[in-house]
This record gives C-alpha cells, structure tokens and sequence, in this order.
C-alpha cells in the first residue's frame, strides 16, 4: 500500500491542501481562499471558523484530484501564517471575535503602554523581538481590552489564546489538543528564547496569563490525532507544525547554520538558520526559533516585510497599472535603463531592519522617462530592496557574506524580480522546482517524523539558479538611491 502525507498550508490569503507520495514528490494541491475583512480604519481580519471550513474543503479537493485511497494518507504536517492571533471558548471550541491578521496594527496603542511601562529592552532581551503591534502579544491583549466578554471569561481561564495552527489543533482533534510548536511560540512576543518556556512575567505586562497559553511541543512532535472531521476513514497523526517561514526553511533544506532562504509572498520573511545558540542582532533583525527537531533547537535571524507581492497587488488591484501580476517581468524590462524612480511601500509603517510604525509609502525620483513601465518596475525592484536591506544585516550580524539565497514564493516566477535579486546581492539565487515550499516543509517533517521519508527526500526538489551580472558601481550606486528615498519616507517632520 503506498503510503502518502498531507499537508495544510493555511496563508494569508487562503488554504492550500497538498498531497506528495510516498518519495517526497507532490501529487496535487488544491486551493481555497477566504475573505480578507478590512474596514474603514485599515483593520486586517480573518474568519477562523471560515478559515477551518475551508481546511477541510481543501483537503477534501486534493484527495478528490489525487483519485487516491484516504485510508492511504499516513499523517498531517500544517504550516500556519504567523502572528495571526485567535482567541476562543475553551467550551464550546468558537472564536469570539475575527482573528486579527499578522498585517493588522490595530494595537498600536497596547504596545506604547508596555513600552511606557519600561518593558522594552527586557521584552526584546528574553524574545528577541522588539515591542510591536505586528506580533501576538499586543493583539491578545487588545483582544481582552476590546472584545465583549473575553476579560471576564479569561478571569476564570475560560479561554484560549493561539496562533492559527494552535486554533486548527485544537478543531481538528475535538478539542483534546491545545498546543503549539517551538517556532510559532518563538513568534507571540511571550516566549522566552532562552529558558524555552512562556514568560511569565512578560506575559503580565500584556495583561495575559502564562497558564492560558497553549502547551509548547517540538516540531516533529505528535500533536494529536485528526481524522479531518469525519473526511477520513480513520484518524492520522498531526505529526508537524511550524510557521510557515519555519516550514519553508526546512523544505529548503537550510538544515545547517549560515543557510538563508526567503520567502516571497504578501509579505516576505527573509531567514538565516544560525544553529544551535542564541545570538541578538545588532541591526535591526529578531531572533527567533527555526524549529526544535529531532530533540535540539535551532535558532534563526529573521527580517519581515509587511509589503512584497502584496505591492504587486497594490499595482493591480488599487492602481489598475496592469491586469495580472505575470504583466509586471515584461514592463519591467522594457524600463528605460535610466530612470531613477523608487517606491517605498510603507503602506502600514516599516518593519525590519528600520522598525518605524510611523512611516509613509512615497514615490520619489519621478522625471519625464516616468511612465508605465518605470512604475511596474518599481513595485517589483522595492521588493529587491527590502530583502537586500535585511540580507546585509544579517551579514553584519554574523561576518558572513552571503553565496547564495535560497527563494521561494510566487513572485519567484518573474524573471526580472530575480534576476535583480542576484544582481543586488551579488550572490546565487536559488529557486525549487516547486513554489510551495511552506507545505513542502510541513510535509517533509510529518513524513520523516513517521517513518514515511528519509533525509534523502530533498533530493525530490530541483533548483534553477540567477546568477549577478551587476558592476559593483551600478549596485552601490543604485542602493544607496534607495536608502535615500527610505530616508525620506522615515524623516516624520516631512509628514507634518
């Protein structure tokens, strides 16, 4: 009997279900989206009960294309977006409010109060992250602040507080499993990076109580059996979980320190796994965890960026410059050479390395060879830009130079977008033959952990390659151009 691993990869915009055999390679995937609930104040929300439906359409699609037997799947690794916070009755298993998107910097506020209480360089010390809306912890709080009767339910423990895997073990095992994995704890802002437990101490700050927070497991551990709600003949082990910049990491390989991957998708996660031993950085990056796998921890340097394909959407959708996303390689390269036009897309503040909530998205360096073209090029060469600024932080952080970077994502179909890479970097990009490496990931760790694959699996990934074809003149020159537009897109009296 072949023996085959399904993998949820439950993203920003939508569940993905894949199915790969039993040598590592994917069958099918299938998708479903959901509805992005934005209002009137810019808030970002989710449907998690939405969000679990569709898990199970979504598998039940690709079992449907594969045309394979259920009773053959062996187990379930998930891959979650990270930072998107639910809060739920411990009860009756519904969610009380919309969970509030990693995007979503509605708790700005919470997180001046924290600062303002002097917990700032304690938070980033023990977590290694610095204080921001972005991250779970401020969300939960304004969760209790702010939604009708979760402060009085969480004074009798009465709920739960968890990142989407933590919501989508805990439907799909009937409740019996509230836990978490090392990477998406190392997330919350509640994780000490150094004890490996919630902190409590940190947890109070934002009003939280450490005993009400899900149960932290290994990677590759057991998180509970699921037979998918009844899809399945018989229950299978929830045998992975990671976020799924943690996930994607993995099914790239990048197993050893020094090796970098990113992650191009709404928005992009640019990772370095630094091994076994904790190290902060100086320039502007978190440290977080990659994984614990196979009994030890490995540690990463992590930059976030909020707007990356989601600029090119921005293009499409909001500015109607191009019909599709696929319209940008071909614009792009009929540019004139010339122009010196930069987006900075700070649509909703900066994150790594600059960190400043306050940020404006502008378009600066406009002249008359300005036009379509030059516009299309700058949603795809701001994407460069921001995965170099945290490249070149991690490499002053660690004395490495980087060879290469290992990508994944869709906007690594376009050619241009690549090529540019390589050519600001001055190192090989690296690209899989498949784009879904956050579900290849959470596959790859659910099947070694159950005996299904062996370490010879990655060999199941190809790779295509860009090579640097800039002069260093033309990089620099053409970097420090962007650092200037930055400059004046974080200079706040300019915004006055």
């Amino acid at each position: 009997m072949s023996r085959c691993v399904l993998s949820i990869d439950q993203s920003t915009q939508g569940t993905k279900a894949l199915l790969f055999d039993e040598t590592g390679h994917l069958l099918h995937r299938r998708d479903v989206a959901h509805e992005q609930i934005i209002n009137d104040k810019g808030w970002v929300s989710h449907d998690p009960e939405e969000i679990l439906r569709n898990t199970i359409e979504a598998a039940r699609q690709v079992i449907a294309a594969a045309g394979i037997d259920a009773a053959d799947i062996a187990a379930l690794g998930i891959s979650n977006q990270r930072e998107t916070s639910v809060c739920w009755d411990k009860a009756t298993g519904k969610s009380l409010c919309p969970a509030i998107v990693w995007q979503c910097g509605r708790a700005v506020e919470v997180c001046k109060h924290v600062e303002e209480a002097g917990w700032g360089e304690q938070v980033k010390e023990r977590t290694g992250i610095p204080i921001s809306p972005f991250f779970p912890a401020s969300k939960f709080a304004w969760m209790l602040e702010n939604v009708p009767g979760a402060s009085e339910k969480a004074t009798r423990h009465a709920l739960c507080f968890g990142t989407i895997d933590s919501w989508l073990i805990y439907c799909l095992t009937g409740g019996k499993s509230y836990k978490t994995d090392y990477s998406n704890a190392s997330r919350t802002q509640l994780f000490n990076l150094h004890t490996l437990t919630w902190d409590a101490e940190i947890c109070a700050a934002f009003g939280l109580n450490a005993a009400d927070l899900p149960e932290v497991r290994a990677s590759d551990d057991c998180f509970g059996m699921t037979d998918l709600c009844g899809l399945l003949p018989h229950e299978i082990p929830i045998h992975a979980v990671l976020g799924d910049s943690h996930a994607a990491l993995f099914g790239q390989g990048c197993l050893e320190s020094g090796m970098t991957k990113a992650t191009y998708g709404t928005g992009s996660s640019i990772m370095m796994n630094i091994g076994p031993e904790y190290a902060a950085s100086k320039n502007g990056l978190v440290t977080s965890l990659a994984w614990k796998y196979q009994g030890q921890v490995s540690y990463v340097m992590e930059g976030n960026l909020n707007y990356t394909g989601a600029v090119i959407r921005w293009l499409e959708k909001d500015l109607g410059l191009v019909a599709s996303a696929a319209e940008t390689q071909a614009l792009a390269e009929s540019a004139h050479p010339d122009d010196t036009t930069y987006l900075v897309p700070a649509f909703t503040g900066l994150g790594a390395p600059y960190w400043d909530n306050d940020a404006r998205a502008l378009i600066c360096g406009i002249s008359r060879l300005t036009g379509k073209a030059e516009l299309a090029r700058t949603g795809l060469d701001c994407i460069a830009y921001q995965i170099t600024d945290i490249v070149r932080a991690m490499e002053q952080d660690t004395g490495r130079k980087l060879s290469e970077l290992r990508v994944d994502g869709g906007p690594t179909r376009n050619a241009y977008l690549m090529q540019f890479q390589s050519d600001l970097l001055d190192a090989t990009v690296l690209i899989p033959s498949s784009e879904e490496l956050s579900g290849i990931g959470a596959a790859y760790m659910a099947g070694l952990s159950t005996g299904v694959y062996g370490e010879s699996v990655f060999s199941a990934l190809s790779r295509s390659e860009f090579q640097s074809k800039m002069d260093a003149a033309q990089r620099e020159r053409k970097y420090d151009g962007w650092k200037d537009a930055v400059r004046l897109a974080t200079t706040h009296d300019s915004k006055r």
